[in-house]
């Protein structure tokens, strides 16, 4: 491939990353197929899981083996199983862990807000204006 359309590794990392299918455990796959490959990416977990799944059904190698071998464990490989069976590739990338949106920011607590600034300093503002004001401010 020529230098000038290969992609730098960090660039990749970087992306991969950014879309939530950075492999936290690239070191643990020792399946042939990602060493020392330009294709094959043990960084890149979609790949990772979805080679995993075609090889225990497509070349009917053991779920034991292929988990091992792709670095993950029989539970993981069932549950990247059942995930591909219901929303095929889409269901092999990881779900954000912990809660879903402001759980805490209730309806309640938003109508106070709302009042007390509106009572406080005479203003109306928008919930997406103060969620927005609330997001800059938070350290990464």
């Amino acid at each position: 491939m020529p230098d000038k359309d290969h992609i730098p590794r960090s660039s990749k990392r970087d992306a991969l990353r950014q879309q939530g299918i950075l492999n936290p455990r690239p070191h643990d796959v020792t399946h042939p197929l990602f060493q020392n490959s330009e294709f094959f990416d043990s960084r890149d977990l979609l790949q990772v899981k979805y080679e995993m799944l075609r090889e225990v059904q497509v070349e009917n190698r053991s779920v034991s083996q292929s988990a091992a071998a792709f670095g993950f464990s029989r539970p993981s490989f069932y549950q990247a199983q059942a995930a591909f069976a219901q929303d095929g590739l889409a269901g092999l990338i990881p779900h954000r862990r912990g809660p879903r949106g402001a759980h805490k920011l209730t309806p309640e607590v938003m109508a106070f807000v709302d009042e007390v600034i509106e009572e406080r300093f005479g203003l109306r503002v928008h919930p997406r204006s103060i969620e927005r004001r609330l997001r800059k401010k938070k350290p990464r």
